[in-house]
């Protein structure tokens, strides 16, 4: 009898070997054939960009609407040119923002009130002919045109550059005449 058992064990120990072979193989396989994009996809990232609303009392004025028709269809952003990107719906009036996949929006609102922060001692900064007051952010900075008759905000990631603020300073000086900037005393 104890040949009879030795007989049995045998194959069935070659078989649990090939079985726990056949899967180790399988999942070897299925993590080579399975390299190509493991990043995970982050949201918001992809589709339309939700934005909320806030408070932009000129939104529907002939200034914005003239802006927001000729501002362009994409933006530098470092080395890299970001595309206009989707909205969702419903999207907020007088709103544009511009990115892809790989990197954080840029988002621009016209008719805003004006900025709080905006004071006689306020240090402005003037590219192409235009205004901006510059209000720091976590991670980005939101930047307002003072000079205008209405006020755009344009937030910007802090590692995308000048592109943006440049490329949208060249668009407000050709759309929208020069005012004086009205500061809080």
């Amino acid at each position: 009898m104890p040949e009879t058992r030795s007989a049995l064990s045998r194959p069935l120990l070659a078989a649990v070997g090939l079985a726990v072979v056949l899967v180790i193989g399988f999942a070897a396989l299925g993590l080579v054939l399975n390299t190509v994009d493991q990043t995970p996809e982050v949201p918001g990232r992809t589709g339309p960009l939700a934005l909320v609303s806030i408070d932009a009392p000129d939104a529907a004025s002939a200034p914005c609407t003239s802006l927001i028709e000729k501002l362009p269809a994409q933006l530098p952003s470092g080395k890299d040119v970001l595309p206009r990107r989707e909205l969702a719906s419903p999207a907020p009036p007088a709103t544009v923002a511009w990115g892809d996949t790989e990197h954080d929006p840029v988002v621009l609102r016209c008719g805003l009130p004006r900025p709080a922060e905006l004071s006689a001692t306020s240090q402005l900064r003037v590219i192409s002919d235009v205004q901006w007051l510059q209000l720091p952010g976590s991670g980005s900075s939101t930047w307002v045109v003072v000079d205008r008759g209405v006020h755009i905000a344009l937030t910007v990631p802090d590692d995308a550059g000048t592109g943006a603020l440049q490329d949208v300073s060249t668009a407000v000086r050709d759309l929208l005449p020069k005012q004086p900037v009205k500061a809080t005393p």
